[in-house]
């Protein structure tokens, strides 16, 4: 029974974890790759869980087994109706802020069979709890065993079904599992109805065995461990006179669920968008998180809570100190991040699970959870964007988890203590802000001393809740302080595609266009060169080459490109051509066009037309002439729009190109290797590609950066000819045509690092 219980808990969880990636995969050609169209799936997801909570949870207040039996498994079967998944048809996105309009599409694409899915976790473990089982007292393992499920289809999807299935097969797939799904709560729902006895087991009468006596003894609910001692404490605030739980502890579930959700998604978009822009990253704090739960609702769990609250301050002071000394190593801040947010997680999720109540409140318990999810989620992914122009709701989040710490018994020394001791420590840490104005060379034994009394210092206040939360606070904000002593940034916008800032650069001589770590266009302020391209476009680079090529020169009336950034490419624009920019975000055209800032589009093309809206859905629908160039510059940080780089898309673009006309494509990028995939592409098109890496020889010149572009026609003639330093494009054989549904980006990743063909 309980093999078959796991089982299907398990094909569930895979289900639900599945189909989020998948359905992700179906709407790029919509929307693109940014990281928020994962942040505010996962947001719809959480809710369609919420919901799926809610029914088990009523229908087990009005139903018993049977009925909830009699009223499910029709509605599982009627779920089918539903499927296969795909996107609906006849949604095309707004202009600007989809959020709410990604929500819909969910809903109406897939909402009944996820729905469906999602009530099957606390459905299963509440029947299980009525069974009989020597173990149905303690149904929580079950859990762990989902989420095992959820881990699964987590790393399968783009290790196993990306690469190998296109998306209407994976969709057929995933419909075959959810009639292996219906099969298996069926049968689950035999056994336990052949099992219950006739007015059902109560959970004092269920026999149970001499490892969980504990738990008997406790009239069958699972005692809440102290976190340090591992030793049962009392909770006064279990219940009400009528056995009900009560309003604090359900809040006090709710806020347990709520942090380590909404810094699941703080941590991805931080990480994202700050330290590595690496595609497919969001799996890795994703199957973290799931890992906890995991590990937390084991019956013998791996990591006992008490070594995960010492060694939660360690990692959020370390933390604290990268964003004072603004440590941009990789190989330790991304472990880090990684390390604070498992720990962090594992800690309010060890207390959740320390404190569930008898199997009679399990699916209160869950709902509550699940409300919990929901808030965290939406606070990240659909709040904080229009509260912060940055991504503030990450630290915000990590000292919130520093309140959910267990709290001992207070007294009034200790509340002072509270406020005075951070105080203290904020004060400490801008110390070495006065020194260094008096210490021209401080050595090394100084510094490091300073700082291992410091940290040493900000640890021994986190054996208090709030003395916690309010020294890593003043850890926080010291750090702030420090870093934006000189702060060179002059504009910080964000969007619902990101956060983009304007910052001063070499001192004051440039203006550079950023965003997360990625630069997307620079313009000197002095007036005298305003009209010289730099970064990517410089005069000596692929695109500068391109737009002095005599041959296309001469033939070049209309130009189009997807992407504006800074709008540096304007100013290659010559007197009677007609220039058209598709830009998705309304934040870069404002930054652009702000001559506080950028010059390019005002002084080289201020006619120049500029569509808001996704490039490939403006150049199917928006009614423009074809061009003679076509310049491809859409990716947001390292961000890819797989949607971008598909058979389809490069058909549009041989549709609104002119016969002799040229696509050039901007294929710069840290952790990709796009060449095959781009080469591919040209082959089944039938197209010419030549590419360019190109590397000034002066890097102070014209502030150039590495760059690679690759450019394609109908034919060879058209295309700059191989000398030296332009390259035909290197055949790919085995790459397969990416398309809109199929694409294996983790190949490219591989291909980058050295880590296959």
């Amino acid at each position: 029974m309980v093999w078959l219980y796991s089982l299907t808990l398990g094909l569930s969880a895979l289900l639900l974890f599945w189909v989020q990636p998948m359905f992700a995969r179906m709407v790029l050609p919509l929307l693109g790759g940014a990281p928020a169209v994962w942040n505010v799936a996962m947001v719809f997801f959480q809710a369609a869980l919420l919901a799926g909570y809610l029914y088990s949870h009523l229908s087990t207040r009005w139903l018993g087994p049977r009925g909830q039996a009699a009223l499910h498994l029709p509605l599982l079967a009627l779920a089918l109706l539903a499927l296969p998944i795909a996107v609906a048809p006849g949604w095309q996105p707004p202009a600007t802020t989809p959020a709410w309009w990604l929500l819909g599409l969910l809903t109406v694409s897939l909402g009944a069979p996820f729905f469906m899915v999602a009530t099957t976790a606390p459905l299963l473990q509440r029947w299980f709890a009525a069974s009989g089982h020597r173990d149905a007292h303690n149904p929580y393992f079950l859990y762990g065993a989902s989420n095992i499920g959820s881990i699964a289809a987590l790393l399968g999807y783009p290790l196993l079904l990306e690469p190998l299935a296109r998306l209407s097969q994976q969709s057929s797939l995933w419909t075959a599992g959810y009639v292996a799904l219906i099969a298996g709560i069926g049968l689950c729902a035999i056994v336990v109805l052949r099992r219950r006895r006739p007015s059902g087991p109560s959970v004092s009468d269920t026999k149970v065995s001499d490892t969980d006596s504990s738990a008997a003894k406790n009239g069958g609910k699972p005692e809440i461990f102290n976190a340090v001692s591992d030793t049962p404490v009392s909770d006064t605030d279990d219940t009400d006179g009528e056995g009900r739980v009560g309003w604090r502890r359900c809040l006090h579930w709710l806020a347990l669920a709520f942090v380590p959700s909404g810094l699941l998604l703080a941590t991805t978009q931080h990480l994202t968008t700050d330290v590595v822009a690496i595609p497919l990253f969001w799996v890795v704090p994703l199957a973290l998180y799931l890992l906890t739960y995991v590990i937390v609702f084991a019956r013998r769990p791996l990591l006992r809570q008490r070594w995960m609250l010492k060694l939660q301050p360690l990692l959020l002071i370390a933390l604290a100190l990268t964003f004072y000394w603004q440590v941009n190593a990789l190989w330790f801040v991304l472990p880090l991040h990684l390390a604070a947010f498992f720990v962090t997680a594992m800690v309010c999720h060890g207390e959740l699970a320390a404190r569930r109540p008898a199997v009679d409140q399990l699916t209160a318990y869950y709902l509550w959870m699940a409300v919990g999810g929901v808030l965290g989620g939406s606070f990240t992914a659909l709040l904080a964007p229009l509260l912060f122009d940055t991504v503030l709701e990450y630290p915000l989040l990590l000292v919130a988890a520093c309140l959910l710490r267990p709290n001992p018994t207070s007294t009034a020394r200790a509340w002072l203590l509270d406020l005075g001791l951070p105080l203290l420590l904020l004060g400490t840490g801008l110390l070495p802000l006065l020194a260094y104005a008096h210490l021209a060379h401080p050595g090394l034994a100084l510094i490091v001393g300073f700082y291992v009394a410091y940290g040493l210092f900000a640890y021994a206040q986190f054996a208090r809740p709030l003395r916690a939360a309010l020294a890593l606070s003043a850890l926080l904000l010291a750090g702030f302080i420090a870093a934006h002593g000189e702060d060179r940034v002059l504009v910080r916008e964000r969007s619902f595609f990101g956060v983009h800032r304007v910052e001063a650069a070499a001192g004051g001589a440039l203006h550079l266009l950023q965003h997360g770590t990625t630069v997307h266009g620079a313009q000197y302020t002095e007036p005298a060169r305003w009209r010289e391209p730099l970064t990517y476009y410089t005069a000596d680079g692929p695109l500068g080459q391109l737009f002095a090529w005599p041959p296309l020169a001469e033939r070049l009336h209309r130009v189009g490109a997807i992407g504006l950034g800074a709008g540096a490419i304007a100013c290659y624009r010559q007197p009677g051509q007609v220039w058209s920019f598709l830009e998705i975000d309304p934040v870069v055209v404002r930054l652009a066009r702000d001559t506080r800032y950028f010059h390019y589009l005002s002084e080289c093309a201020p006619e120049a037309e500029i569509l808001l809206g996704d490039g490939r859905l403006t150049l199917e629908h928006g009614g423009l002439a074809p061009f003679d160039l076509l310049v491809l510059d859409a990716f947001s940080s390292d961000a890819i729009p797989l949607h971008l780089l598909t058979r389809e898309a490069f058909a549009l673009y041989l549709r609104q190109l002119t016969p002799r006309g040229v696509l050039m494509v901007h294929i710069t990028n840290r952790h990709l290797d796009l060449r095959p995939v781009l080469a591919s592409l040209a082959a089944d098109a039938g197209l010419a590609a030549v590419e360019q890496s190109f590397t000034a020889p002066d890097q102070g010149a014209g502030y150039p950066v590495p760059t690679r572009w690759v450019a394609m026609a109908r034919a060879h003639e058209l295309l700059p000819p191989p000398d030296g330093r332009w390259q035909p494009l290197p055949t790919a054989p085995g790459q397969p045509v990416w398309r809109d549904d199929f694409a294996n980006i983790l190949g490219p990743l591989m291909r980058k690092y050295g880590l296959g063909r």
